[in-house]
């Protein structure tokens, strides 16, 4: 009896990130998110099980064909599949945005923290140089860079964009982690000796989750638009394999003037669908980090 007591009273476990599955679940918006980034991230990991084509940039095919069964979305003017371009620039795309925004991140946790949690002058010097980073233009920016930086390959976009990228949120992460800063929890933390460096990444940063993800996917969101942007104006590599750079060629080719739009409105699409889906899934994390955003259930009344 004793032990089926035990059992009866003891607390269930909660599951690592049952929380957040439970945010995203309640909330259709955010479910629809991930739903289509799980898709896109599938793509991006296995183009082969949407496509036959190997390589989207041989010529193997008829220049300007019509949408059919063999060819989905029609072919180029150079005689390239559209859909099979399509699937394969999904990967690089999605890398672009997954990687310049994490890097963006944390840069913005590193300073923004750093600057709220020291004060003095480390907090006027850094505070110094996230505003000067803000008052510039960023776009103008990134195509001066994107320029004079070199030969405009993978890494120069994502040196660019992290370059840029990473002010807007340090500032919201220091006026956050500025009024955490005298909290009881961390002034016991303080009172037991912990070093500078525990506090900030065992007791600060754990509080604010929510706004670091968040931060995340916004700059994930600014990587891939501005990363698209650039590669149009032909700014990145034009042999690359990315949805800017089949909107490049498009362009180049007049895709709409000469009756090919699919070849322009297709990558353009995707680009502004996986914006979408990183805008949907904040909306879980907003959930998570504000009690006040979460849905009131109504319950069903009983027959």
């Amino acid at each position: 009896m004793a032990t089926t007591t035990a059992l009866t009273t003891a607390p269930a476990r909660t599951r690592a990130g049952s929380g957040l599955w439970r945010a995203i679940r309640g909330n259709r918006k955010a479910l629809a998110g991930t739903v289509i980034l799980f898709v896109f991230t599938l793509i991006a990991l296995f183009p082969g099980l949407f496509t036959s084509v190997d390589d989207p940039s041989e010529l193997a095919f008829e220049p300007r064909l019509e949408p059919s069964t063999a060819h989905l979305l029609g072919t180029t003017g150079l005689g390239q599949d559209i859909y099979s371009q399509l699937i394969h620039g999904t990967r690089e795309s999605l890398v672009i945005a997954v990687v310049a925004g994490a890097l963006a991140t944390v840069l913005s946790v590193l300073v923004g923290v750093s600057a709220a949690y020291l004060g003095g002058i480390a907090d006027d010097l850094l505070s110094l140089l996230t505003n000067v980073v803000l008052v510039i233009p960023a776009f103008p920016l990134v195509i001066i860079l994107a320029k004079y930086a070199g030969t405009g390959s993978l890494a120069v976009i994502l040196a660019v964009l992290v370059f840029t990228g990473w002010s807007y949120g340090a500032n919201q992460l220091r006026a956050q982690a500025l009024s955490l800063r005298n909290r009881e929890f961390l002034e016991s933390a303080r009172a037991r000796g912990e070093r500078r460096s525990y506090i900030i990444v065992r007791e600060v940063l754990p509080t604010m989750t929510s706004l670091i993800v968040a931060n995340f996917l916004g700059a994930a969101l600014y990587s891939l638009l501005t990363a698209a942007g650039l590669q149009f104006l032909g700014l990145g590599d034009p042999n690359s394999e990315s949805w800017g750079t089949m909107l490049y060629w498009a362009q180049n080719q007049q895709a709409l003037q000469t009756g090919l739009p699919l070849w322009s409105l297709a990558p353009g699409l995707c680009v502004a669908l996986l914006g979408v889906a990183f805008a949907l899934v904040n909306y879980a994390f907003d959930e998570i980090g504000n009690p006040a955003l979460r849905p009131v259930r109504r319950r069903r009344k009983r027959a």
